[in-house]
């Protein structure tokens, strides 16, 4: 055997610029897809701008008229009665929500038995609680011969109309939302298994009970993940629309009781076809959820603490 044919052959290695090309290639033709995707997000984001300066039908090409639809927005009486619903039920339903999460997460995390199955029984309602179906069966649920009042009758407890009366047809509505805490739930009992047990043997050790403990040490360490929740719970709220529209027949009633900002948009917009104003509703919507958010971000540097 020759010397030449026991020397090796050494391979050369790509240069490292060549390597991250190829690199970077594989990774752009991956996000392909996203980019494609992308497309059909952005060209309709930028057109309900232009639109929403516009008295458009969809029949008519649109014509321009500059801030008519957002001052007519200001005399709108039937939008304001739309904020306010859609207010009422996000003061209200977000805060119950977060608390029954935190509630029962806290419950779970005490170690019992059979905890992935009960994790599952509350997590469940989160995934179909905004789903047309739940939304019906919420609705023969709570009529005025449903089981609720079925459930009240018993205690010699006269139920009230709960879907058709204006009084309790929003109340019945937070409630379904209350109902799927299922997610952030989850999210809180991951949060909770990251607390160290020592802050909690060391609270006990200098005497703090149990509500000081979660006062002292639970709130501040969950903070970032309550945090989290709300300002995700609050975006979504501020965007109800299935539960509103289902529960009503699309009308928003009884007597706009149940009348959303986003019911309101899709009636102003499919109904009666007024693309323009419903463009600038989306945009003043998207503005507000902007702002709010910005505010939550601000805020956060004085109750948010982070464990660094």
């Amino acid at each position: 055997m020759s010397v030449l044919q026991q020397t090796p052959v050494a391979v050369p290695a790509p240069a490292p610029r060549k390597r991250y090309r190829r690199q970077d290639r594989s990774g752009y033709l991956f996000l392909l897809p996203w980019f494609a995707g992308m497309l059909f997000t952005i060209i309709p984001f930028f057109a309900s701008l232009y639109l929403a300066f516009t008295d458009y039908n969809l029949l008519n090409p649109p014509e321009w008229i500059g801030l008519a639809n957002f001052r007519e927005m200001l005399a709108d009486e039937r939008l304001m009665r739309s904020l306010r619903v859609t207010v009422i039920y996000t003061v209200v339903s977000v805060p119950l929500s977060l608390a029954a999460a935190l509630g029962v997460a806290m419950v779970l995390q005490q170690g019992i038995r059979g905890l992935p199955v009960y994790r599952a029984i509350f997590y469940l309602p989160s995934l179909l609680g905004s789903s047309v179906a739940v939304v019906i069966l919420w609705r023969y649920l709570f009529g005025v011969d449903g089981v609720i009042n079925k459930g009240l009758a018993w205690f010699g407890i006269t139920g009230p109309a709960w879907t058709t009366d204006p009084s309790h047809a929003l109340t019945t509505l937070i409630i379904l939302h209350v109902w799927t805490f299922g997610s952030p739930m989850v999210i809180f009992l991951a949060g909770l298994r990251q607390i160290p047990a020592a802050y909690y043997e060391a609270a006990a050790v200098d005497g703090a009970g149990p509500w000081r403990r979660f006062r002292s040490v639970t709130l501040p360490l969950l903070s970032p993940i309550i945090f989290f929740n709300l300002v995700q719970s609050l975006i979504a709220s501020l965007q109800t629309f299935t539960q509103g529209f289902v529960m009503s027949g699309g009308t928003g009633g009884p007597a706009d009781s149940t009348l959303f900002y986003n019911l309101y948009l899709y009636l102003r917009g499919f109904t009666q076809f007024d693309m323009g104003y419903a463009s600038a509703m989306a945009w003043v919507l998207f503005v507000l959820i902007a702002l709010l958010t910005a505010v939550n971000f601000l805020a956060a540097r004085w109750w948010v603490f982070y464990d660094d």
